[in-house]
């Protein structure tokens, strides 16, 4: 498949994990207090917007070209992020506004790759202290459910689907995912992500690789 197809399915294939804990938004949006949610949302579904346009106005060979510096940058944010927002938070602190642009930057890229897009959110709602730090994933779900729902819009509006393809990956990620949670409440989730990690360096590396 073409990169830039590649992507866009893939944004569709994995929409549906967020669908379950979109239920009762309006009622969430209400319980996290520090910063207002619902501006996030919509600077998120501004970015998302953002992200995908610029995805799609990419050539392909220059998207060929970046894949390989995005699945590193994704990697290594997966692999350190949790350890780097800690420390971000005892070097920095940011007001409201600040947050809104830097989550303005991140739905951009979530809308554009969104490779491990929930531990870079983490690590900006960290710079505005333990009231924007979530305790949960339903913050996370609703911003991130903001940036995919609508570039996976913009991404059927400009045929970038391959149906057939993503069908297949939609189904198997359904039931990877409830097989998935099932299994992760009895593992240890350091073991989880240093899976995750050697399975994201091999990628990397196979894009460079591929791309020499």
């Amino acid at each position: 498949m073409p990169s830039i197809v590649a992507n866009a399915s893939s944004t569709l294939a994995l929409a549906p994990r967020h669908l379950r804990k979109r239920v009762g938004l309006s009622r969430r949006l209400q319980e996290f207090r520090g910063f207002p949610v619902s501006g996030d949302v919509i600077v998120s579904f501004a970015g998302g917007i953002a992200g995908a346009l610029l995805l799609l106005f990419t050539p392909q060979r220059a998207f060929d070209g970046m894949i390989p510096w995005l699945m590193l940058g994704a990697t290594l944010l997966f692999t350190f992020g949790l350890r780097l927002s800690p420390i971000l938070t005892r070097m920095y602190r940011i007001g409201p506004v600040t947050l809104l642009c830097i989550q303005a930057l991140v739905a951009i890229y979530g809308g554009y790759f969104g490779g491990a897009i929930g531990i870079l959110m983490l690590a900006a709602w960290s710079l505005f202290g333990p009231e924007g730090h979530p305790r949960d994933e339903r913050k996370q779900d609703l911003t991130r459910g903001a940036m995919n729902g609508v570039a996976v819009v913009l991404f059927v509006i400009a045929r970038k689907i391959w149906w057939p393809q993503t069908l297949v990956m939609l189904v198997a990620a359904v039931i990877g995912g409830y097989a998935g949670a099932r299994f992760a409440r009895r593992a240890n989730p350091r073991y989880i992500r240093a899976a995750v990690s050697v399975i994201s360096a091999a990628i990397t590396i196979a894009f460079f690789l591929r791309h020499r």
